[in-house]
């Protein structure tokens, strides 16, 4: 990762976290701690609670129960714009960039809380990491492909050089190949960086590679947690969600 991209990485932690949507709670009671220079996954059968769990760590759903941190800072039910402001990037699963703006665009709106001078070098260290999207400056991002919308949706999160990133789902309706780039060259680059990565991933076997620790979530609670290589022992985790007995 570029240097000027480079921020040193802080704790994000939740605490017996409980989260929902008009009071009723959708994950329960979720211990969830993020370090830095490390990529904890969160894996789980669609309707397990994934998306409400990150979503209630920056912000847009509410924490019923529990507390949030980053970098010892209580950041519980705190606005996403502010939890941004701590260095917290988000990037959702839907609604990552805007269509109609081009890549050019994209990017300034995610340099928004920076000075106007900084702006245009931000810009510049994104482009080093994503050289792809160099070509496409003035490309509606609407136009773009699958691995190219999510590389812009990534680089106008990182505009404000986060330490913790917050990933929903990045691979979705990708194709393989871009999938597994996109997972081991950058989500991974950001963690070897020193940055601290939590990632939402459905490729189940593709999250264990680049993870350092992984939480298993069903009915909205962590129902196994542990290092990639202890999961893929683990008989129930190989039959639910490797392909029975394929360990990789």
């Amino acid at each position: 990762m570029s240097a000027e991209l480079s921020t040193a990485g802080q704790v994000l932690t939740a605490h017996r976290l409980s989260a929902g949507y008009d009071g009723r709670p959708i994950v329960h009671e979720i211990d969830v701690e993020a370090t830095p220079g490390r990529v904890v996954s969160i894996v789980g059968p669609n309707g397990s609670g994934k998306s409400t769990l990150l979503k209630s760590l920056v912000g847009v759903v509410p924490v019923l129960g529990g507390s949030v941190s980053v970098g010892g800072t209580d950041i519980t039910n705190r606005p996403p714009e502010r939890v941004a402001t701590l260095g917290v990037g988000y990037v959702p699963q839907i609604d990552d960039v805007f269509p109609p703006l081009t890549v050019k665009e994209n990017l300034e709106i995610g340099g928004y809380l920076l000075p106007r001078h900084q702006v245009h070098e931000r810009m510049a260290a994104v482009l080093e990491f994503f050289p792809r999207l160099k070509q496409m400056m003035t490309r509606k991002a609407g136009k773009l492909s699958g691995g190219e919308r999510k590389m812009l949706a990534m680089g106008r999160v990182l505009m404000l050089s986060p330490s913790v990133l917050v990933l929903d789902e990045p691979t979705a309706n990708l194709a393989p190949l871009v999938a597994t780039q996109l997972l081991e060259e950058y989500i991974r680059g950001f963690a070897d960086a020193g940055s601290t990565v939590l990632l939402v991933e459905q490729r189940a076997k593709a999250a264990l590679r680049i993870s350092d620790h992984t939480l298993v979530l069903g009915g909205g609670r962590v129902v196994l947690s542990g290092r990639p290589e202890e999961l893929a022992d683990n008989p129930v985790f190989v039959e639910s969600f490797l392909g029975g007995g394929a360990r990789r």
